[in-house]
């Protein structure tokens, strides 16, 4: 059987594992949760960005086989960057609330 040349897109472990956790995290361990989910969305960003960047050149430059790849991972970009744009947003939400709440 032919080995794939296109993997999977992995969900975020840490977003996924929060829904199955039933505890609730506070204080320290809960910034740091908050700060490990953005950390991660912007590590995914700057990954893709990187891939896409390197899959044009290889498309410039006649190195790449299949030139179907190269729109796969700009949608696989813009992707990142719209779910890294609502993860600010709905935090930026959820900040606005807290302060309306302790008002």
């Amino acid at each position: 059987m032919e080995q794939m040349f296109i993997t999977p897109m992995n969900p975020y472990s840490t977003i996924a594992d929060m829904g199955n956790d039933k505890k609730v995290a506070s204080g320290q361990d809960g910034s740091a949760m908050f700060q490990d989910i953005f950390k991660e969305a912007v590590q995914n960003v700057q990954s893709s960005e990187a891939d896409l960047s390197k899959q044009e050149y290889l498309l410039s430059t006649g190195q790449i086989d299949d030139a179907h790849t190269v729109p796969a991972a700009a949608a696989k970009a813009q992707l990142s960057v719209e779910l890294l744009s609502t993860l600010r947003n709905k935090a930026l939400e959820a900040y606005t609330e807290m302060i309306r709440i302790s008002i």
